[in-house]
């Protein structure tokens, strides 16, 4: 093993389940201590996580780096992979190999306000990038949090939602697809939140995380609230299957021939407008 391999990113370290929760019929909740260090990733990132015997899938770190000695994983069983990981608990060990990928330009977006479009699990990877805000909140301007779930069972971070819409300085709005008898909020797709919010579109950097079918409906509304198409950005990691650009699985059709693992998971809409993925 060359030493540029082994100091490498690739480099399969040991992590430890030290917490976890099933959190929907279909989601279940990570935290993992690496036995060799902290992950140091930024949000936006994902890992390749390593089943012994199983397989290797990636997965979207859902914690902010501004939690230290651990980092957390939402995962939904969806197929071989992560059926077995879903079988894990306390004490159990997987393989880790990051954190890879382009992260959310926290930098760029110093100083500006924030609006925030989740849908679904989308959520997950999108808390690293709003707890983080949060965590550094004088650095940011006005913060939006718009939250869009399929039915009230199928909302993540029930507990941290409710934190966040108790805050001052976050405005939090959710909606839901389909009601349930004990629902007593806003019934409808996402896209019917964003033209109630007021925002300064020459200051605003709009971050949207979600299925592949929401990004169209939410963007053109976003064009109609006149924010910068280089100042919307979009992770389109749901598209990822190997995480290393090999299997193709997450080529972009695009004239760049983007690789989502690769290039991504983040890109400006500037960057992949002309991909009909989108």
């Amino acid at each position: 093993m060359t030493e540029e391999i082994k100091n490498s990113n690739w480099r399969l370290r040991k992590g430890k389940i030290i917490a976890a929760k099933q959190m929907t019929a279909a989601e279940k909740w990570f935290d993992i201590r690496l036995e060799d260090g902290s992950l140091d990733h930024e949000p936006g990132q994902f890992v390749q996580v390593e089943l012994y015997g199983v397989g290797e899938a990636p997965i979207s770190v859902c914690s902010s780096p501004t939690k230290r000695g651990s980092f957390e994983l939402t995962v939904r069983a969806a197929g071989r992979m992560t059926n077995a990981m879903h079988k894990l608990d306390v004490g159990d060990y997987l393989g880790i190999r990051g954190p890879f990928g382009r992260p959310f330009p926290v930098k760029v977006m110093a100083g500006s306000d924030l609006l925030f479009v989740a849908g679904g699990l989308g959520i997950a990877p999108l808390r690293s990038l709003i707890n983080y805000v949060i965590d550094n909140r004088k650095d940011y301007g006005k913060v939006d949090i718009l939250l869009g779930c399929r039915t009230p069972s199928d909302m993540l971070f029930g507990s941290e939602i409710g934190a966040w819409q108790k805050r001052l300085d976050v405005n939090f709005l959710c909606t839901v697809d389909r009601g349930a008898p004990d629902w007593r909020g806003n019934v409808g797709l996402i896209t019917t939140l964003i033209p109630g919010v007021t925002i300064q579109p020459e200051r605003t950097f709009a971050v949207v995380v979600g299925p592949p079918v929401m990004y169209k409906f939410v963007i053109a509304e976003l064009l109609k609230k006149n924010v910068p198409e280089r100042q919307i950005v979009l992770s389109l990691e749901r598209h990822m299957k190997c995480g290393m650009g090999k299997c193709g699985h997450c080529q972009i059709d695009h004239p760049k021939n983007y690789y989502c693992c690769k290039d991504g998971p983040t890109f400006t809409y500037d960057e992949v407008k002309a991909s009909k993925k989108l």
